[in-house]
Formats: structure tokens, C-alpha cells, sequence
């Protein structure tokens, strides 16, 4: 409850629901994985049985049985202690911090597009308008969870479920009216190479894709009822992500040639190939311009989720007071600014850099990994619950007992293990310069950043333990 008496509960299951499809569906992404035709599904399959599916359902039943605000933060503090927490916390905010100027270029790059391709290769254009973007999602989320969920509703509505819905029925019309398919429906054409290291690389690409479910956990405050409505906002959101990437990848494969799909190029330029396909080319800037939306609502969305996470750890006196301060709508106004402050130098650093192309494939790397990191320490922390907090009410509970929690979060546990091994190997459809310094760099990357949260816990003083806002219970 508010001090002023009225509830802070303005999350319904469908605005979280919302919040979980725009965090982590996106347009942008279905081009990347045509680009391998029918064997995306098989890749798509594997991710989901493996990684989405287990994710999915232990962040519902962690967030239904510890629904204070904090999400992964709360979990592992109450598994492996404050420690490890704000480790886990930490790799959340800081592979987000990396992964923001992504976001923001493509949305800079998309508006672009609408409006003056040539734009996009101005570097004062894309920086002002990845600074300009980034800092008014910021004062506009300040202005309250409701606000933030809708931002995030519009977002997922208008630049995913509607442009996503056009392109799965034009590319079902394009499959029943008899035209050439540009991919095979074959069971050789389903089973991909797994031999080369490169192909399970891009596995892992798609499992991140679907990452980030346990995001929304932090809002949890703001949910009506969550013991109840996290699970089932969960499992709708799921459904419709599946749904969704499935189908909208096979829609652009069957119409669009392989040969025209570049991981490099990005996705914009295969819609735009799609849509000409049906004589559409007039909607290819309306088009673009709701994709942006989507994408702005996913960056707004990640905008406060990572720094209520961090918010948590530093109430607990993990990081100075001044970092503490929340505003009159209980939004961490103090660790949002810090946090803009922190992708405004990035992204002007960013915007310097001479080869942007493998700079940049470089920090995302990094960031991937240092998410599969908090992965692993929130799949450890689901098992361990179940030992040493059996009697805690857990509305949604994996079903199987002991062995269901260890076969479902133990698949999770290894898989993003797995992934972590084989995101050191370099893709083959980018160029990223020398592989043993490629590997050096995501290996001392991910050792600083490991380190870098314990270091601050070396040097924290006493006046950090600030009093802290009171954990919601029910």
C-alpha cells in the first residue's frame, strides 16, 4: 500500500502480459532467423523445450511464491544469501546498460527509414535521437507503473501484434494461393548441420531471443492479486510469443529468398523486400514506423524493469543512499537517472567507434553472456528454494515434486551452461576480426564484470544501510 492509503496494485494480468510481449517479442528478429529457412522452427523448438518453457514456468512459480519487488533479486537472496543476489542483480542491469544503444539505433535507424534511409549512416542524427529517446522514456516512465504498462501495451499492440498478424496472413495467402516457396517443407530441410560450432551459435542466438520473462517479476507491487495473476500473465504471454515468432518467421521464409536475408543488413530491409513482394511497397514506411513502435515499447519496458532489480539490492545497502530515492510514484527516479546517465556516455563512446559493425557484435556478445549468467543463478535458485523453503505457499508449482523442479529447472540451468560455452565461438555471418581476441575479450569481459559487484561490497560503508521500503507480501 501507498502511504496516502491507496493501493499501488495497477498491473492487470493482460498489462502484464503486455509488458512480458513487448519485452521480449520482436519484428526486428524474425528476418534474422528466416534467414535458415525451416530449420528456424527446429531451432525455435529446441529454445523453447530447453530454455523458454522451463524460464517460463519457474519465474511463475518463484514470482508466486516471493512476489516482493525485486524479482530475480529476492529469489536468489533467499536461496544463496545478499551476495550472490546482488551478483545476480547486477549481470540483469548491467547486460541491459550494454544492450540499450542496440535498441535505440535500430529504433533511430527505423524512423530513419520512414522518413530518409541516408539518415541512418549521420551519426549526429542517431545520436540525437538515441539520447532524445532514451531520457524521455526515462521522465515518462517516472510517471508511474500504470503509465509504464501502458507504454509497453501500446508498444506490443501496435508494433507487434497488429504489423505481426499482417505479416503471418500475407505470408499464409502467399502459401495457398500457389505461389513458389522459397523454403522446402522437408524433413531434411527441418534438421539443420549441428556439426559446425557456428550453427549451435546461433541456437544460443534464438534462445536469447526468448529471454527475459523474469523481468516483469520485479513489478510486483504494482499486480493485483499476483500470488494468482503472475502465473497465468505468464503462460498467456508465452503462448503468445511462441505463437507469434513461429509464424512470423515461417511467413517471411516462404516468400523471401535466403540469399536476400543478411544478418548484417538487420530485418528492415526483408520487410521492406516482403511487402514489395505483394505490390505493398507504399506501406513500407507506415510499416517501419510501427515496428519502431514495438521496439520503443521494448526499450521502455527494460527501461525500469533492471533498475527496480538493482533498486532492490541497493535497499538492502549494497549501494550508496543516493541511489535509494524513489518519487511519489514509487519509480526509482535516483537509479533510472544513473542508469541514463551511464547509456548516454555508452552510446556516445558507441557512436565514435570506427567499425561499429564488430564493436558493437562485441558488447551484445558480452551482454549475452553476463544474461546467462544471472540464468544460472536463478535456475540454482529455484531448486535450492525447494529444499530449504518447502513449506513457503507457492500458488503455482511445478508439478513432479523434487524431480519436476530438478528436471525442469535443471534443463534451463544447462542449457543456458551451454550457451555460455558456445557464445565464444564467433559467428560465421559476421565478421568480428581475430577469434582468439574475440574469445580473450568475452572471458576478461565477463571476469570484470563477475568481480566488479564484490568490489563494491569491499568498500561499502555502514551509512549505506539506509532504512528500506517495506517488502509486499500479498
Amino acid at each position: 500500500m501507498s502511504t496516502n492509503g491507496k493501493s499501488n496494485r495497477t498491473l492487470s494480468v493482460f498489462l502484464l502480459a503486455m509488458i512480458n510481449v513487448s519485452a521480449i517479442c520482436s519484428i526486428k528478429n524474425w528476418p534474422l532467423t528466416a534467414e535458415f529457412g525451416f530449420s528456424s522452427i527446429f531451432y525455435f523448438i529446441i529454445a523453447a523445450l530447453v530454455f523458454f518453457v522451463p524460464m517460463s514456468l519457474v519465474s511463475a512459480e518463484l514470482a508466486s511464491g516471493w512476489p516482493k519487488r525485486g524479482g530475480v533479486y529476492v529469489w536468489v537472496r533467499e536461496a544463496f544469501g545478499h551476495r550472490s543476489a546482488f551478483l545476480a542483480s547486477w549481470l540483469f542491469w548491467i547486460n541491459n546498460v550494454v544492450w540499450y544503444p542496440t535498441i535505440l539505433s535500430f529504433i533511430a535507424a527505423t524512423i530513419a527509414y520512414c522518413i530518409n534511409p541516408a539518415l541512418a549512416h549521420n551519426t549526429t542524427y542517431m545520436f540525437c535521437v538515441i539520447f532524445i529517446t532514451f531520457w524521455a522514456t526515462t521522465a515518462v516512465n517516472l510517471r508511474g507503473m500504470k503509465t509504464s504498462g501502458w507504454i509497453s501495451t501500446i508498444g506490443a499492440v501496435f508494433g507487434t501484434l497488429i504489423p505481426g498478424t499482417v505479416i503471418i496472413v500475407l505470408g499464409c495467402m502467399w502459401y495457398f494461393s500457389g505461389r513458389p516457396i522459397q523454403i522446402e517443407f522437408t524433413m531434411d530441410s527441418f534438421l539443420p548441420n549441428l556439426s559446425s560450432p557456428s550453427q549451435l551459435a546461433f541456437l544460443a542466438g534464438v534462445l536469447l531471443g526468448l529471454a527475459g520473462m523474469e523481468m516483469s517479476a520485479v513489478h510486483a507491487r504494482e499486480v493485483k492479486d499476483p500470488r494468482k495473476n503472475f502465473p497465468k500473465a505468464i503462460l498467456l504471454s508465452a503462448l503468445i510469443i511462441i505463437v507469434l515468432s513461429v509464424l512470423g518467421t515461417l511467413a517471411i521464409a516462404i516468400v523471401i529468398p535466403q540469399s536476400e536475408i543478411s544478418l548484417v543488413s538487420g530485418g528492415l530491409e526483408a520487410i521492406a523486400f516482403f511487402l514489395r513482394s505483394y505490390g505493398l511497397g507504399w506501406s513500407v514506411p507506415l510499416v517501419s514506423f510501427l515496428i519502431a513502435v514495438g521496439a520503443l515499447g521494448q526499450m521502455s519496458t527494460w527501461t525500469v524493469g533492471p533498475s527496480k532489480g538493482l533498486l532492490a539490492a541497493a535497499q538492502d545497502g549494497d549501494l550508496p543512499p543516493v541511489l535509494h530515492k524513489m518519487n511519489k510514484k514509487n519509480m526509482p527516479v535516483a537509479m533510472m537517472i544513473f542508469q541514463g546517465i551511464f547509456v548516454s556516455v555508452l552510446a556516445t563512446v558507441f557512436l565514435l567507434m570506427p567499425d561499429i559493425s564488430a564493436s558493437f557484435w562485441l558488447l551484445l556478445a558480452l551482454a549475452s553472456q553476463l544474461y546467462l549468467l544471472m540464468y544460472v543463478l536463478m535456475f540454482s535458485a529455484a531448486i535450492r528454494l525447494r529444499y530449504k523453503s518447502p513449506n513457503v505457499e507457492r500458488p503455482y508449482r511445478i508439478p513432479g515434486g523434487l524431480p519436476g523442479i530438478w528436471i525442469v529447472a535443471g534443463l534451463g540451468f544447462l542449457s543456458a551452461a551451454a550457451c555460455i560455452i558456445l557464445g565464444l565461438f564467433p559467428p560465421e555471418q559476421i565478421e568480428t576480426g581475430n577469434s582468439t581476441f574475440y574469445v580473450s575479450f568475452l572471458v576478461i569481459g565477463m571476469i570484470t564484470m563477475c568481480i566488479a559487484p564484490y568490489v563494491i561490497l569491499k568498500f561499502k560503508k555502514p551509512s549505506w544501510n539506509e532504512v528500506k521500503t517495506p517488502d509486499f507480501e500479498d
